[in-house]
C-alpha cells in the first residue's frame, strides 16, 4: 500500500489536480490500519493480479488463467478507451499488478511509463505481437454512381478518436482493434498463456489447457462466421468508427466508414456518403455505445434504414461476433 502512495502523488501532482490527490491520499491511507488479507504471507495463494486495456482482454486472460488470476479492464464497460484516463482506485491497484496485457490504445503510452517506473516487477505483454498490424488510415470506400464517396470532411468536428502509433512503425497510426478477428485472438492467447506461465509455471499445464479449450471454441466461431457469410453478394458494411478492419480483413469484407481521422462527416462528405449508401443498396450503418451516433442516424434516416449497434467492447466476446455477422449477412436462408 505505500507503494501505492508513492506511485499516486507523483502522478497527481504532476497532473495539478488536488481533488483526486486528496482523494488518493485518503484511499491508500485508509487501507494501512485495515488487517492483511490471509494470501499476504504467502504470495503463492495469490491469484496473479493482471489488467488488461479493454474488456475483450480481459475476458480473452479470464478464459486462459482461470482461477489463477484477478482480472480487470482499465477501460470499463460504455466508456471510450480513446478519450480515457485511469481513476485513483485503478492506479492503487496497477502498483501492485503481476501482469499487464496492452493494446496499443493511446492511454498506455501515456500511463504505463509511470507506472511501470513504481512497479518494475510488473510484466508487460503486449498483445499485438507476432501480428500483422494494418493502418489505421486505410479506410475503405463504396462507389457510387458518380466515382468514390470521399471523405472530405469539411467542417467536421474533431474529437479524440484518434489511433495511437506503434513505436516500431515510425509515426504510422496503426489499427489497434485486433482482438476483432477470431484467428488473431488465437495468436494473442498464445502469448496470454505464456506469459501466465512464464509468471507461475506450476500451473503450466492447466493454462495450457485452458487454452487449448479456448483455441477450440474460436476455431469454431471463425467457422460459423464463415459458414454465415459465404452465400453473402454484398461484401460492404457501413459503420460509424472504423473498429471492425481486422474482421472484415479475415472474412473478405470491406468496411465503410462514416467517421474519417477522427471527424464526424461534413456537409460534402455527408452526402457523398448518403449517394453510395442508395447505390449500394447499404440498410443499415452499424455503431457502437462510446460514439454519437448522430451522422450514422442522418445516413439511415436518408436512405430509408436503420442504425444498429454494436459494441466491439463488449464482455461477451462469442456473442457479439454473431451478432455482428448475422447484421451483415441479413436473415438466414431457410
Amino acid at each position: 500500500m505505500f507503494l501505492a502512495l508513492r506511485l499516486l502523488v507523483p502522478m497527481m501532482l504532476a497532473r495539478a489536480r488536488p481533488a483526486a490527490l486528496v482523494v488518493c491520499c485518503m484511499v491508500a491511507a485508509s487501507g494501512l490500519g485495515l488487517p492483511r488479507p490471509a494470501w499476504a504471507a504467502d504470495p503463492g495463494g495469490q491469484p496473479l493480479s493482471v489488467f488488461t486495456t479493454v474488456v475483450p482482454l480481459a475476458t480473452f486472460v479470464e478464459r486462459i488463467g482461470g482461477d489463477q488470476v484477478r482480472v480487470q479492464a482499465l477501460v470499463r464497460p460504455g466508456q471510450n478507451p480513446h478519450a480515457y484516463e485511469p481513476s485513483p482506485r485503478q492506479i492503487a491497484a496497477l502498483a501492485d499488478a503481476d501482469l499487464y496485457v496492452r493494446v496499443g490504445m493511446s492511454l498506455e503510452d501515456a500511463w504505463l511509463p509511470r507506472i511501470r517506473a513504481t512497479n518494475a516487477r510488473m510484466r508487460v505483454l503486449d498483445a499485438r505481437d507476432n501480428i500483422r498490424l494494418r493502418p489505421s488510415d486505410v479506410v475503405q470506400t463504396i462507389d457510387d454512381s458518380r466515382g468514390l464517396a470521399d471523405h472530405d470532411h469539411d467542417g467536421g468536428a474533431p474529437d479524440q478518436h484518434q489511433e495511437p502509433s506503434h513505436a516500431d512503425h515510425g509515426h504510422e497510426a496503426l489499427d489497434t482493434h485486433v482482438w476483432t478477428s477470431p484467428p488473431l485472438v488465437k495468436s494473442m492467447g498464445a502469448g496470454i498463456r505464456d506469459a501466465l506461465i512464464a509468471l507461475r509455471p506450476e500451473q503450466a499445464d492447466a493454462f495450457r489447457a485452458n487454452y487449448d479449450r479456448f483455441a477450440a471454441d474460436l476455431d469454431a466461431l471463425d467457422a460459423a462466421i464463415l459458414a454465415r457469410l459465404a452465400p453473402v453478394k454484398e461484401r460492404r458494411f457501413m459503420v460509424f468508427h472504423p473498429a471492425w478492419g481486422y474482421y472484415a480483413e479475415t472474412y473478405g469484407l470491406t468496411q465503410v466508414s462514416v467517421e474519417y481521422e477522427g471527424k464526424e462527416p461534413g456537409g460534402r462528405a455527408l452526402a457523398g456518403l448518403i449517394d453510395a449508401a442508395r447505390a449500394n443498396a447499404v440498410t443499415e450503418v452499424l455503431v457502437q455505445p462510446q460514439f454519437s451516433p448522430r451522422a450514422a442516424e442522418q445516413i439511415a434516416a436518408a436512405i430509408g434504414g436503420r442504425v444498429e449497434s454494436v459494441d466491439p467492447l463488449a464482455a461477451d466476446y462469442f456473442a457479439t461476433l454473431r451478432r455482428l455477422t448475422d447484421l451483415i449477412a441479413g436473415p438466414a436462408t431457410p
